[in-house]
């Protein structure tokens, strides 16, 4: 099977990757809402929702490490929440004062900054989970299985689609430039003129690119047309879920709702 460099599916012979498509999208969902409505500070229920994702990272036969290298991603929802700790009130953990401003961070918006933090780590990696473990192709189809609008569906397909079309065109640019720019003989000498040019230059390029990408699909999009697409890819009907693969889903979204139980009567004994 050829994969994009720009595909984060990963092809193993693990169970993860055998699984139904329509059962992995379920659960990620489940999981990701399970994750978002656990009471803040629920940190025994969070404890649980991770050693579940770790068991399913390690059932699909890929390091730990390429997870936690790509669950960086959870970094801007964490910038996000910076200010928490010094905009909720509750006790008063440190003060301190930068330039006569004076900042207070308490312990209740810590515990909801690490809990935020914690959420979004989660979330990402059952996401990087599901796309590593998921041909999109299959994804599309099992969110059409699960009847989501169709035309939801058509825009992610033609989303990703276009994506790869713009980074294609994107490298011919690339490739044109470094066949028309000299090198130096010296390593450590940089060709080209000021910053100033430079921009000026970049943003040529990203203004061709944008018009070649342009044109480039309104092609495709004709040529799609021409063999009959009306804004469906009509692929092979998905057979019915068998008994184990219900059994794998029902079971998946019970144990979800008991660590929300869980959570909930966490917060209740505080």
């Amino acid at each position: 099977m050829h994969v994009h460099f720009l595909d984060p599916y990963q092809p193993r012979q693990s169970l993860i990757h055998a699984m139904d498509g329509r059962v992995k999208l379920v659960l990620a969902v489940a999981f990701i809402l399970t994750t978002s409505l656990t009471p803040v500070g629920a940190w025994a229920a969070y404890i649980l929702l991770f050693a579940l994702l770790i068991s399913a990272e390690l059932l699909s036969e890929l390091s730990i490490k390429f997870f936690l290298r790509r669950a960086f991603f959870a970094l801007p929802f964490v910038l996000a929440a910076l200010p928490l700790p010094f905009s909720v009130p509750g006790n008063i953990l440190a003060e301190f004062s930068v330039g006569g401003i004076a900042l207070r961070i308490s312990s209740e918006g810590l515990i909801r900054l690490l809990s935020i933090a914690l959420k979004s780590w989660l979330s990402v990696q059952v996401a990087i989970l599901l796309t590593v473990s998921t041909p999109f192709p299959d994804l599309l189809q099992a969110m059409r299985a699960l009847k989501l609008p169709r035309l939801l569906v058509a825009v992610f397909g033609l989303m990703w689609r276009y994506l790869f079309v713009l980074v294609d065109e994107a490298l011919r640019l690339m490739r044109a430039r470094s066949a028309r720019s000299s090198q130096h003989p010296l390593s450590n000498y940089r060709t080209g003129r000021t910053v100033v040019w430079r921009a000026q230059v970049t943003g040529s390029m990203a203004g061709s690119l944008f018009l070649r990408a342009f044109e480039r699909s309104d092609r495709i999009y004709l040529a799609m047309l021409a063999r009959g697409y009306d804004g469906e890819v009509r692929l092979k009907p998905l057979s019915p879920l068998t008994r184990a693969q219900w059994l794998s889903l029902l079971s998946g979204i019970a144990l979800f709702l008991l660590i929300l139980a869980f959570g909930q009567l966490l917060l209740l004994l505080r």
